[in-house]
């Protein structure tokens, strides 16, 4: 891969919350984010990605490109759910994170994870000829945009929107590559079949157009060709063994996660029996508490 610097916009918003992809849309994404940062900076040492929350009050920088993955980690973490994505103004911000970025030789790229609905009412930036006027400055700013529709965002008119971004900005057929992904609902994990497309794997076959409509998820993780992930490691061990490497840490991460939820269930569960063993002035306030202390 190009020596890049890469600006992931995560969608937040309140449509995040949906669970339609395992285990939902936000961690979804979360998934795809540690995919994208161990493609991109495993073939190639000196690229460096940031990420960028696309809703609430305004869009919010968490990690300008960087290299430390832990970084980048604690960027989701802190990520709260809330609000309408803001999808002209998120990705004007990256472009400008982008064009201060450490390194000049590196090529700019956005990657925008998409699962809502463009709202052009909730922002005026987001209406069609704004987000095309946007499109034609990405271009002339050399930076690349990729799409990962999903969710919400595959409907028909944001999907319309997202296609005529593409085309605007240069398209497929450019140098740099210009992606749609539009991946629906399906029986395997989101970045299972995001790193079929060119925007992970590279050598991954893209339509001239620049749109690369994902439509069938049922391959799971080895793909439509057999291979795991979708790629042969023959022609391309690296991408295979830093693919390997993503998945592993991340259903690690997985584990670490639900092996602490499980031990603050069980502290749950002590306070709870020991709490029943006191005076019911320690108790917390129960629902039915609250409506008969309303009636006296």
């Amino acid at each position: 891969m190009p020596l890049e610097a890469t600006m992931i916009c995560v969608d937040n918003s309140e449509a995040a919350r949906n669970g339609d992809y395992l285990p939902t849309r936000f961690q979804a994404q979360s998934e795809a984010v540690s995919l994208i940062f161990n493609a991109k900076t495993q073939s190639n040492p000196e690229s460096a990605v940031g990420l960028l929350s696309m809703a609430g009050t305004s869009p919010q920088v968490l990690n300008t490109p960087t290299t430390n993955f832990g970084a980048v980690l604690a960027g989701l973490h802190d990520t709260k759910i809330k609000g309408t994505v803001r999808l002209g103004t998120a990705i004007s911000v990256a472009m400008l994170a982008l064009k201060h970025r450490a390194n000049k030789s590196q090529r700019q790229r956005v990657i925008v994870l998409m699962c809502s609905e463009i709202e052009p009412t909730h922002d005026s930036n987001d209406s069609e000829k704004e987000l095309i006027k946007l499109a034609k400055k990405c271009k002339k700013n050399n930076v690349s945009v990729d799409f990962v529709a999903f969710g919400d965002a595959t409907g028909s008119e944001t999907r319309s929107t997202l296609e005529k971004f593409i085309e605007a900005v240069g398209g497929a057929s450019s140098n740099e590559g210009n992606y749609l992904a539009v991946i629906p609902p399906g029986p395997g994990l989101l970045s299972d079949t995001l790193v079929t497309t060119p925007i992970v794997n590279s050598g991954a076959p893209g339509r001239g157009d620049g749109m690369e409509g994902v439509e069938d998820t049922g391959a799971g993780a080895g793909g439509s060709n057999g291979f795991e992930f979708g790629i042969d490691p023959a022609t391309d061990p690296e991408l295979a063994m830093a693919l390997r490497m993503s998945m592993e840490e991340e259903q690690n991460r997985l584990d670490r996660e639900r092996r602490q939820q499980e031990q603050n269930g069980e502290r749950m569960e002590t306070i709870t029996e020991e709490g029943g063993s006191t005076s019911n002035d320690s108790k917390q306030p129960r629902v039915e508490d609250d409506k008969s202390d309303g009636k006296s």
